[in-house]
């Protein structure tokens, strides 16, 4: 798409939507009143509820529009031969060009005569557009697309298991397997154009640390080391549904394996530019302070990542406060359980007692098993409303799980066809302590992420930006949140699973501390996992897993703390000011029943829904 061409598009749908909200309703009288239809000048102008639901029906039909993946991920397989625009010129172009169009058409419609439902969509619709529109700048732009991959968020390493037939793209018909021919250009494409951009980056001095680029040339290396014939790419030619025919089966495995050894020759490309070229020119430190703008492009992530207007030393010295809190709980824990010894012993012993350790990946495997069938049977007691979707327990995929987080969730389709899935990571068995194991489930399972994504976009009554969207902060801090109710279902009786929620809950106490060490104050990759070691019980390869992902994704940690500290301070409130009145399955629906809230809206929206308690 041109410039010209988007910018054309965009002021189509500009003139279309504001035909619409100025129209009014359309109505005709009655066939036997005998007087003639009503003039323009007559009818009942649209309401500002209509006018402001239109703009949001319209925005989200744009924004699918710029991104088929979104579309994908909601079960909806139109365009799904595209992967968009990516690390385009016309596509960030045409997508800053959208939020301009949202925010002036959001302006036209008068707050004051919404409901309060409404007028909760209107806040978050315009905090989620002016703070996307802040970040649309050509300043954010020049520090950020010029390092369009790391090790952690990265397509090269999303993209075979979203192509391999058992993740979110489809493979039910015939056109499913010709689309995903089709997005293989497009992921060929965007790997050329990271190329470029990477080269950009090295012209104008914003680089990626040399770490980040040495994890990503091993990612690379390990899969262009797996033979073509057994590559993601090639399993969904292994399991073809009923239907398709043998001339189309045979067809089809023999484009799919031309398509691959493309996917490989790009994949190659990017592997020898970033280890020939790119790795000596890359930064040798790690914090974003150290980079070119890298002080501006810190605190606007800071802010996107916690929704509040926080800076980086007051969360610093808040995680160091968190920090003294749990290891106090620590050591009360070791006096339980009649340890002798100093805490870091005590954390050596958890580390290191084979008793702590799955011994095989059936066994782990089993584990959450049992863990999800105790958590039904106890969820009823703290939530009115389930999920529709089912949730999935499954271990990476063996070929990816070295640079994989210990458990990560992929959520479900909104209609509940498709399930969510709670992913654990297997990778060096003896490092997957067993304590953590239920922490691990509740946050990324249920009643964790779970529960917030798919009751978020199960509800069809909030327009599809509150449903399918939501910020960081009340995503994770919910999720950490959701770890704390293991003590109201009984898990935490057991000492060494509440040991595991205590070292859960100090790991994200001890990211406030290392990624603002690391990004505002210099702090060395040794000297954060030095900091870590020395306040937790987890293991050096999960501390190292967690110090390179600090690296990589700066601020982002942030959200998690930050935002259950939120929510267990709406829920104290709440507590004390309605007493007998307080109802848990209540409050947890309150703060459920409208996606994921910047927690500053989401504060209002509990302070109104404790006042109307109250007053009944």
């Amino acid at each position: 798409m041109t410039l010209r061409l988007a910018l054309a598009l965009s002021s189509a749908a500009s003139s279309v939507l504001l035909l619409s909200l100025a129209a009014p309703a359309l109505a005709e009288t009655p066939s036997n009143s005998g007087t003639a239809p009503e003039t323009a000048a007559t009818q009942a102008p649209q309401s500002e509820h209509d006018k402001l639901f239109a703009l949001f029906e319209d925005a989200d039909a744009r924004e699918l529009a710029l991104n088929p993946l979104s579309r994908l991920f909601r079960g909806d397989d139109e365009n799904a031969g595209r992967l968009g625009d990516l690390l385009t010129d016309s596509g960030f172009l045409a997508a800053r060009t959208d939020i301009k169009l949202n925010l002036a058409l959001l302006a036209q419609i008068d707050r004051s005569k919404l409901g309060e439902t409404d007028q909760l969509a209107y806040d978050v619709f315009h905090y989620t557009q002016s703070r996307a529109l802040a970040g649309a700048t050509d300043e954010m732009r020049a520090l950020t697309e010029v390092r369009p991959l790391n090790h952690f968020f990265g397509f090269h390493t999303f993209y075979p298991t979203f192509a391999n037939g058992t993740g979110v793209a489809p493979f039910k018909t015939l056109a499913n397997y010709e689309d995903n021919l089709s997005r293989h250009d497009d992921y060929i494409a965007f790997i050329d154009r990271a190329i470029a951009k990477f080269r950009e980056g090295m012209k104008s001095g914003v680089l990626e640390t040399k770490l980040t680029v040495g994890i990503m040339v091993t990612q690379l290396d390990t899969q262009l080391a797996t033979p073509i014939a057994d590559s993601p790419y090639m399993a969904p030619t292994k399991a073809f549904p009923e239907g398709i025919s043998d001339a189309d089966k045979s067809r089809l495995t023999k484009a799919y394996a031309a398509k691959t050894a493309e996917i490989y020759a790009a994949n190659t490309r990017l592997r020898d530019f970033l280890k020939g070229e790119y790795l000596p020119a890359a930064r040798e430190s790690i914090g974003l302070s150290q980079m070119k703008g890298g002080d501006k492009l810190y605190a606007r992530l800071v802010e996107d990542s916690t929704t509040l207007p926080l800076t980086p030393e007051t969360i610093h010295q808040l995680g160091l406060s968190e920090v003294a809190r749990i290891k106090s709980e620590l050591e009360r824990l070791q006096r339980e359980v009649k340890f002798k010894g100093t805490l870091t012993q005590f954390f050596d012993y958890v580390r290191t007692d084979p008793k702590f350790q799955p011994k095989t990946r059936e066994g782990l495997t089993q584990s959450y098993y049992d863990i999800g069938k105790a958590v039904d049977a106890k969820i009823g007691a703290l939530f009115s409303k389930l999920p529709k979707s089912k949730l999935e327990i499954r271990p990476y995929d063996p070929a990816t799980e070295q640079f994989e987080a210990g458990g990560s969730y992929q959520s479900g389709s909104a209609d509940g066809e498709r399930p969510g899935i709670f992913y654990f990571n297997a990778y060096d068995l003896p490092s997957r302590l067993t304590p953590g194991n239920v922490t691990l489930y509740l946050h990324e399972g249920a009643p964790g992420h779970h529960f917030q994504i798919s009751l978020a976009q199960e509800n069809e009554a909030l327009p599809a930006f509150m449903r399918y969207g939501g910020t960081t902060a009340y995503v994770e801090g919910w999720a950490l949140y959701a770890e704390t109710l293991g003590h109201e279902m009984g898990f935490y009786k057991d000492p060494w699973n509440r040991y595991g929620t205590l070292q859960d809950e100090m790991l994200r106490a001890m990211r406030l501390v290392v990624d603002t060490g690391i990004h505002a104050k210099g702090w060395s990759r040794d000297q954060a996992i030095d900091y870590m070691l020395a306040n937790s019980g987890m293991t050096r390869t999960e501390v190292v897993a967690e110090v390179d992902r600090y690296i990589a994704i700066p601020g982002q940690a942030l959200a998690y703390k930050i935002g259950a500290l939120k929510i267990q301070e709406l829920r104290r409130r709440a507590a004390d000011r309605l007493g007998a009145k307080f109802d848990i399955k209540a409050f947890h629906e309150e703060v459920l029943n409208t996606g994921g809230l910047p927690l500053a809206v989401l504060e209002a929206k509990i302070d109104r829904w404790i006042a109307a308690q109250a007053a009944k």
